[in-house]
């Protein structure tokens, strides 16, 4: 199963257990978050409906936040003695993907199994 999950203006292709960077998202290492879902595949079928979507939650959690390699930006005009040299380094997030859940229906169906199981 896989999804695609919208975060700082990019889309992502995630999985259970993929380790992520993205830009920097609100809240400390270790805390819980949820990212919206664009598109979910689960194997079987693949759903767009927003209704549908709406109930698909993707849970990660963030591992740390740190600063990306630094971007030179060089600004030159020939013949003019004009030049500038400015850098730039992007604050970033590492991330976790932790559970994928198509619907709420899910967690039920998988809340039943291991009872039924217990009862054989």
């Amino acid at each position: 199963m896989y999804a695609i999950v919208s975060t700082g203006g990019k889309q992502y292709k995630v999985a259970t257990d993929d380790i992520i960077t993205v830009e920097r998202i609100e809240g400390a290492a270790g805390e819980k978050i949820e990212l919206p879902v664009s598109f979910l595949n689960d194997g079987k079928k693949i759903v767009t409906d927003p209704a549908k979507l709406g109930r698909a939650k993707v849970t990660a959690e963030i591992l740390e936040h740190f600063l990306g390699d630094k971007q030179l930006v060089f600004k030159f005009k020939k013949r003019k003695r004009y030049h500038r040299l400015k850098g730039h380094r992007q604050q970033l997030s590492r991330i976790r993907i932790t559970k994928i859940q198509a619907t709420s229906r899910a967690a039920k169906k998988t809340a039943e199994e291991p009872a039924a199981a217990v009862a054989e």
